[in-house]
């Protein structure tokens, strides 16, 4: 099993439906040992908010690549230095195509090319959105680069359609 005790876990959140569930992740993350400071896209402001992360982390939410109050501004270096694990929970097909493209366009998308952290991801998405034909090249060409991905998982999905596990 893995022991999270004082590792240092950054949580990136994208702009699915699914970020409600991010902040019960936060929670079992802290009580696990770890120390868990949260990344979320504008989008994933839109469903959750970032004061909600920022009560359970313990930590300020990161929501901007040129961050002002940031140590020399560059606070999306020294984000991609601290982490020992970068989980991105949910990850939309856009968040996973920006990735394999090795695109730097928000803070997010900059610290997985920063960092040189273990990158996971748990896709989060429509079941005809995961089942297409580019998102499917994506996260091949994701996981020849050693990225590795947790679900998605089978169920019910808010649109209403049934998902499973294709992984």
């Amino acid at each position: 099993m893995l022991r999270l005790t004082n590792r240092q876990i950054l949580l990136g959140i994208t702009g699915g439906i699914a970020a409600y569930k991010s902040a019960e992740l936060t929670r079992m993350l802290k009580k696990a040992g770890a120390d868990v400071r949260v990344v979320m896209t504008p989008a994933a402001a839109e469903f959750i908010t970032p004061l909600t992360l920022q009560a359970l982390s313990g930590n300020p939410v990161h929501l901007q690549l040129l961050d002002p109050e940031a140590e020399a501004g560059m606070g999306h270096i020294e984000l991609a230095r601290w982490a020992d694990l970068i989980l991105v929970a949910p990850a939309t097909a856009d968040f996973m195509a920006r990735v394999a493209a090795g695109m730097g366009n928000d803070l997010l998308t900059t610290l997985c090319l920063a960092s040189d952290a273990p990158l996971c991801l748990a896709p989060a998405m429509n079941q005809a959105m995961w089942r297409d034909h580019q998102t499917q090249l994506n996260v091949q060409a994701l996981q020849a680069r050693g990225i590795q991905f947790f679900g998605p998982a089978s169920g019910e999905q808010a649109c209403g359609d049934t998902g499973w596990d294709e992984c």
